[in-house]
């Protein structure tokens, strides 16, 4: 059995490889999802959040306000890093629950670790991946996904892609590449390829 992260820049088409291959039978933990889980209304977490910041940073209903709990760590590096100390070490907890079960229930020999930062937090470490698996596009492309799809400005798009790590650095990570310049059908074929490459590799060891 091989764990296998996932990742790739903002509107790389990293969400559509997740879905072929929950479409396919793989176990898959998202990263994302566990960031909204460990903060959902009533959670130790958000609570812990609360007792730090204040309760203006809960919605009427008792839920994270986001935007004015990054108001109040934007901009503030004490107040930030407090933040992560308390979110962090929750999402690490769960992820691994996630993840021993995933590999517990896999039939498919491979579990993937779906993290959109992976080349800027060292997952691949944290995580004891055994491969990583990069869904790439052209700066240009990620461009013109993001204000057509997204209706972004292009301004907006550009501050996105400057906060995530550079191309080659996502690319300098990789094990396996999917490229995903071209149509649906088109990744599709290129994720069954990489799996295909994955599964010899894993012959291999």
């Amino acid at each position: 059995m091989a764990l296998v992260g996932l990742t790739g820049g903002i509107g790389s088409g990293k969400s559509a490889v997740a879905s072929i291959l929950v479409a396919k039978g793989y176990q898959l933990v998202d990263a994302d999802q566990v960031a909204r889980f460990v903060v959902e209304k009533g959670s130790p977490t958000l609570l812990k959040i609360a007792e730090e910041f204040g309760t203006e940073v809960l919605t009427e209903d008792g839920s994270l306000d986001r935007p004015k709990l990054g108001a109040i760590v934007f901009g503030d590096s004490a107040k930030l890093e407090k933040l992560n100390s308390i979110i962090h070490p929750a999402i690490a907890i769960e992820m691994q629950r996630r993840i021993d079960e995933a590999i517990k229930d896999d039939s498919m020999g491979m579990v993937f670790v779906d993290v959109p930062l992976l080349a800027e937090t060292g997952g691949k470490d944290r995580y004891r991946l055994n491969f990583v698996v990069v869904v790439d596009i052209s700066e240009d492309l990620q461009i013109f996904r993001l204000t057509q799809f997204r209706k972004i400005t292009e301004e907006d798009a550009r501050s996105r892609i400057r906060a995530q790590a550079a191309r080659d650095e996502r690319l300098s990570i990789a094990d396996f590449v999917i490229d995903n310049s071209g149509s649906l059908v088109d990744l599709e074929i290129r994720v069954d390829e990489v799996l295909e490459q994955m599964e010899n590799a894993i012959r291999k060891y």
